[in-house]
């Protein structure tokens, strides 16, 4: 028994430096890295539509009263981003003048030609450069303008004719527009809009050659909404 237990105590000793050869400190492994985000990758490219709030001002003209009024309308449009911050687009834009915009030419005796200039409206092309979330653009196009013109003697209406369209015209403007969420943009604007002259070619002697300029600043503060071709703007990893 006791040559057993000898055999066994020395088969331990020689086996135990090898055991102890085998065993290994642990390895500690550190998680991976996480990814590290780039820049937020905007895109302009998609359908919008929107609203607006701002201000029209009168041009320098023969009539007089209410140069400065309220406005408020919708947009519409799309856009097209290339190469790669360029974007181009088309917008339909109109605006309300929901505030009493009548201009008045006294005229004498006793007589009064009233403007009253209802809604603003135009469908421009769009051109702008794209700084991250930023966008500056230009625009200009087409524009009509929503108006009546009446003209009384004594408070009795009073027959007349113009010449000149006054009613289409050109439009330009420039604006900045800025994405503040995943499919939201807000955007400043100023616009001007020209429809020529209009001269009354009969009427009242008192007015009969008189001409007038049709022309509107105006100034905006809008917010859209965009529907985008790719998809939403995310972080890319």
């Amino acid at each position: 028994m006791k040559r057993v237990v000898l055999a066994a105590a020395a088969a331990v000793l020689v086996a135990a430096p090898a055991l102890a050869a085998d065993m290994r400190a642990p390895v500690y492994k550190a998680p991976p890295p996480a990814p590290t985000p780039v820049a937020q990758v905007y895109n302009w490219t998609g359908f919008y539509i929107g609203a607006h709030v701002g201000g029209a001002f009168a041009g320098s003209n023969t009539f007089s009263g209410n140069d400065a009024r309220f406005m408020v309308g919708v947009q519409g449009g799309a856009d097209y981003q290339f190469a790669p911050n360029w974007v181009v687009g088309i917008e339909a834009q109109y605006s309300w003048l929901p505030t009493s915009s009548d201009r008045t030419l006294a005229f004498a005796p006793n007589g009064a030609a009233t403007l009253d200039n209802r809604g603003i409206g135009s469908v421009t092309g769009r051109l702008g450069y794209a700084i991250g979330p930023v966008l500056i653009y230009a625009k200009g196009g087409y524009a009509f303008l929503d108006r009546s013109l009446d003209v009384n003697v004594g408070g009795a209406p009073a027959a007349f004719s113009t010449s000149g369209k006054g009613k289409d015209g050109y439009t330009v403007g420039a604006g900045l527009e800025y994405m503040f969420a995943q499919n939201w943009s807000v955007k400043a604007e100023y616009q001007y809009y020209d429809f020529g002259r209009t001269t009354f070619t009969s009427g009242p002697p008192a007015i009969e050659g008189t001409s007038f300029k049709n022309d509107e600043h105006t100034v905006k503060a809008g917010l859209n909404y965009r529907f985008t071709w790719d998809g939403p703007q995310v972080p890319r990893y």
